[in-house]
């Protein structure tokens, strides 16, 4: 039987008269009636009996009837969800982010994002851009937001949303906290709370790159992972640091920020998809992040 089926029994059934049914269906009364035949015959049970006034159900014409009501009713659920996912208003969304994307942007789409589509269901997980690439090649994420130095990422389109600068994280009290400015020059023979290289090697490079065309070279006293101990570590007076600027939402008390007149190369945050494999509740993320950035870009709230 075909979904449709259901619809004549139901509309038969419901009507107990096979011209108003037919009326209902948008159909002459003969295909139908033919049709209901063509049922019973393959069920080898009449749904129907028919008089020269009345039509009235069988018990099997009730039992189906009954059933033909719940699978119709699905079928119309199955079409409305199809369609909320396919505009990005329901479903599941398995996403990744490196910490400093929340802080740059995505602590402000995520609400947004929620507020416009309730009914999706996200999953995130904070991964490294490496992990994340793994990920989305394999399957496992949707979208992810990562750090991007023209990685080659084959199989994986890059929307670039933000970038960011870094800037000078250091004790209250250091004497370069007096300069509104200060350079990486100035950073040299100076104790350097650092990334672990083995976990971000492109920003260890750049960063060593970066130094040597100032002709400086800071102390490194401790690798952090995360921006909270990199900034405990700043707070405790162990070191200086240099941390995105998006780093500035968290306010810890001996730390002060300060940009930086000549800097490293800016993070570079993207939204990355797998090709063949986007959906619009992706796309609807990575608009509203998009949208986000530029307000940070422009000092809005």
């Amino acid at each position: 039987m075909e979904l449709r089926d259901f619809r004549y029994v139901l509309a038969v059934a419901e009507e107990l008269h096979f011209g108003r049914a037919a009326a209902r269906l948008h159909m002459s009364q003969p295909p139908l009636s033919q049709r209901i035949r063509d049922i019973e015959n393959d069920l080898g049970t009449p749904l129907f009996t028919r008089t020269s006034r009345r039509v009235a159900l069988t018990p099997a014409g009730q039992a189906m009837a009954d059933k033909a009501r719940h699978i119709l009713a699905l079928a119309d659920e199955a079409a409305a969800l199809a369609k909320r996912v396919g505009a990005g208003l329901a479903g599941r969304l398995t996403l990744g982010f490196v910490n400093p994307a929340m802080d740059a942007f995505l602590a402000a789409a995520l609400p947004r994002f929620r507020h416009q589509a309730p009914d999706v269901e996200l999953r995130l997980k904070e991964m490294t851009t490496p992990q994340q690439t793994d990920a989305l090649t394999a399957g496992r994420l949707d979208l992810g937001f990562i750090r991007y130095a023209g990685q080659n990422t084959p199989s994986i389109t890059i929307t670039e949303i933000l970038r960011e600068p870094y800037i000078l994280a250091l004790p209250a009290n250091h004497p370069l906290a007096h300069n509104p400015t200060p350079t990486l020059a100035d950073l040299h023979n100076q104790p350097l709370v650092i990334p672990p290289p083995a976990t971000l090697p492109a920003l260890a490079q750049a960063m060593a790159a970066a130094f040597a065309q100032a002709g400086a070279s800071p102390i490194p006293v401790q690798e952090a992972a995360s921006k909270f101990t990199t900034l405990g570590l700043v707070a405790a007076g162990l070191g200086l640091a240099l941390v995105p600027a998006s780093a500035q939402v968290w306010q810890r008390q001996n730390v002060v920020f300060r940009p930086l007149a000549q800097g490293l190369p800016p993070v570079i945050h993207a939204a990355a998809i797998p090709e063949g494999r986007t959906s619009a509740a992706a796309e609807r993320l990575v608009e509203l992040a998009r949208l986000c950035a530029e307000g940070e870009e422009h000092g809005e709230k």
